[in-house]
Parts: structure tokens; C-alpha cells; sequence
């Protein structure tokens, strides 16, 4: 009988639960599903990446909602895709991010597991990151080692792309076991967060917005200017970082300068700037990889922004690069992270290692994960 895990994952965009039943050896998804976050659990999700009042209620709050919410869903998929219950072994629910401060050794996800299993009756491996952490590690980026076992090629180097809220690479030489990864910067939260405030959409879609704008060089150098992007991996970051507030300030700087010019503020431009900043930040991560050319598999919300893959290519040429996302390596962008927990899920049941110290910079591999038994 095969074993069927389910993974759950909300990114840091929060654009919806994406929900996964897959089996593993081979890689089959069985079903998906993804369920919308309404405007209420987003609106108070986001505001909770960053010091508020009375933060541990509404926490607690958020925890609960969020959890029946996932639960739900998974019910929801169960019943829809008519799946033996009985062949699944456990739920890898990442929960949602809304601290990860790996510098102060915490990372806080919300989604609680308890809840999960009480109404699903499955086992919910959960708490992934914490582990990484206590092992020195950074907690994150924690799909690499899942791309390492699907993706990885025997005589062609490859690089990843998960393009979410943040943005991470898996680099895969050819043939070799050991990989790097780390999270590059922003990757469609700045973008998304502009667009909704003054366009109303929750984002950007095709990057037709930002094809219409004109980088501003200069706002570009001061945001690229931040600390994350000089440091060396190990490195992951988050909304606490890069958000709204942050980019205002840094606007509000670059407008003081004395070659400011009002043409330069329209909307438009900005939007484009966040685009070349994220693009700037993933191309200069690929080339200090010290692979020479190699084949760019794009995944997450962005592996749509039809724009930002066009750069990639323009920015990739030189060293002949191609861009194209998972979909042709047998995967769908969208689905790729929840399989990943959906793998961590697995890799806990059968007491696998789930980490890759050389990307986490944590002191060794370790079993990811707690369990919540039914």
C-alpha cells in the first residue's frame, strides 16, 4: 500500500494555503488543493510580523483561526480526491511565519497542530525549523534538501529559484552531493505590498505594472545597500526586514537627496525598482555560486511574474544561463513547497535527517520536526 503524505504550506506573501497529497519514490502528487486566505486572517497575519499592541491575543487568535482553516482544507482535499484515509501517514504543516529572528535563535510559525489533528484525525508533523535553530543553524531555508533529492541532475548543474514573498536558491552542481542555498532577499513582498497600495490588486500580475515603469537607479543602490545583501551565507530573512515601512523609509531618504526629481516618483518606477532589486539580488547570488552556465528552474507565486523571468534571462545571459520554471522538470511552480513538507512529513516518520548544515549552517543534519499523534 502506498504511503501518502500531506503537505501544507503559507508562504510569505500569503496568498493562500496550498495543500498537497503526495507519495514519495517515486514522486507522485495525488492531489491539491488551495484554499484563499479571507482579507480578515491575512490583514491580521501580516500585521503580526511586526511589534503591535496586545500581540499575544491576537497571536493566540490567529493560531486558532488559522489552524481550523488548514484543517478544513485538508478535509476538504480528503474527501474531494476520494483518499483512503487509512494510507495516510502524517500532515507536514509548516504553520505560518510570523517572527524569524534566527540571529536571536527563535522563529515563531502559527497554525496549531494540536487543532489539526484533532479535527482531521491524521498525525501533524509541524515545528520544522526550530530544530535547525537549536542546532546553530538559521532554521531556514529548509527546501533545498528537498530539491537536492527531486531535482538534482547527474551532468547538469541547476539552480532553483523559489520566488515567494522572499526569494531562495538551491544551487545543484552536477553530480555532487554537496549543495548550497540561502535566501537571496525579497522576493515578491515588496512588489506585492506597492501594487496593493496603489492599485488596489493584490499583485502585480504578468509584472505588466513594473514593465511599465523605469527603475530609479539610485533609490535601487540605496535599497540594495541594506546589510542582508553584503552578509554571506548561511542567510534567511523575512517580513521583519523587508516590508512597507522599511521601504517608505528608504524612499523618504532618497527623496531628501539632492538629485531628486519628481518625475522619478511615479508609482510605476518604484514598482520597477522592487523588480530589479529582487532580479539584481538572485542574479548576483547564481554568479558567486562559481558555476559557469548551468539551467534556472523557477517556482513559487513568482514563477508566473512573466516580467521578472524575462530579467532573469537578460540579467543571466552572459554566462548562458537558461530561465524556466519547474513545470518542465515535472513539478508545477505552485506546488512545490507544500510537496516539501509534505517530504519533511516523510523524512520524520522514517527518522530521516531533513536539513543540509551546508545551506542552514547549522552543526550537523538533524530529524526535523515534532508529532502530534491522533
Amino acid at each position: 500500500m502506498t504511503s501518502i503524505y500531506i503537505g501544507v504550506m503559507t508562504g510569505t506573501s500569503m496568498d493562500g494555503i496550498d495543500i498537497v497529497a503526495a507519495s514519495f519514490e517515486p514522486l507522485k502528487l495525488h492531489a491539491t488543493l488551495t484554499i484563499p486566505f479571507d482579507t480578515d486572517l491575512k490583514d491580521e497575519l501580516m500585521s503580526l510580523t511586526l511589534p503591535g499592541d496586545n500581540e499575544i491575543d491576537r497571536m493566540g487568535k490567529a493560531d486558532v483561526t488559522l489552524a481550523k482553516k488548514i484543517a478544513k482544507g485538508i478535509n476538504q482535499l480528503i474527501k474531494k480526491n476520494n483518499l483512503d484515509r487509512k494510507t495516510i501517514k502524517a500532515i507536514g504543516s509548516h504553520g505560518q511565519t510570523i517572527r524569524h529572528r534566527p540571529q536571536d535563535g527563535f522563529t515563531l510559525q502559527l497554525g496549531d497542530p494540536n487543532l489539526i489533528t484533532e479535527i482531521t484525525k491524521i498525525p501533524v508533523v509541524s515545528d520544522f525549523r526550530r530544530r535547525d535553530l537549536a542546532a546553530g543553524g538559521q532554521g531556514a531555508p529548509l527546501v533545498p534538501a528537498f530539491h537536492q533529492a527531486i531535482f538534482q541532475h547527474e551532468t547538469r548543474d541547476r539552480v532553483i529559484l523559489n520566488l515567494g514573498g522572499i526569494a531562495n536558491i538551491s544551487i545543484l552542481p552536477a553530480n555532487q552531493s554537496q549543495i548550497s542555498g540561502f535566501d537571496t532577499g525579497p522576493g515578491n513582498i515588496l512588489m506585492d505590498g506597492w501594487c496593493r497600495r496603489y492599485t488596489g490588486q493584490p499583485y502585480d500580475e504578468n509584472g505588466n505594472w513594473a514593465a511599465n515603469g523605469t527603475p530609479i537607479r539610485a533609490l535601487l543602490d540605496r535599497l540594495y545597500s541594506h546589510d542582508f545583501f553584503g552578509k554571506k551565507p548561511p542567510k534567511s530573512t523575512g517580513r521583519e526586514e523587508f516590508n512597507l515601512d522599511w521601504l517608505d523609509e528608504q524612499i523618504i531618504d532618497w527623496r531628501n537627496d539632492a538629485e531628486y526629481e519628481e518625475i522619478d516618483d511615479l508609482p510605476e518606477n518604484i514598482q520597477a525598482t522592487l523588480a530589479k532589486l529582487t532580479v539584481r539580488a538572485i542574479q548576483k547570488a547564481i554568479y558567486r555560486s562559481g558555476i559557469q552556465d548551468g539551467e534556472v528552474y523557477v517556482c513559487g507565486g513568482g514563477a508566473y511574474n512573466s516580467f521578472i523571468l524575462e530579467q532573469l534571462r537578460w540579467r543571466l545571459r552572459k554566462h548562458e544561463w537558461t530561465v524556466q520554471t519547474t513545470d518542465v522538470i515535472g513539478i508545477s511552480p505552485t506546488w512545490v513547497e507544500s510537496t516539501a513538507f509534505a517530504w519533511l512529513a516523510m523524512r520524520f516518520v522514517t527518522q530521516q535527517t531533513g536539513n543540509l548544515p551546508a545551506v542552514t549552517g547549522a552543526d550537523a543534519t538533524r530529524i526535523l520536526g515534532t508529532i502530534t499523534a491522533v
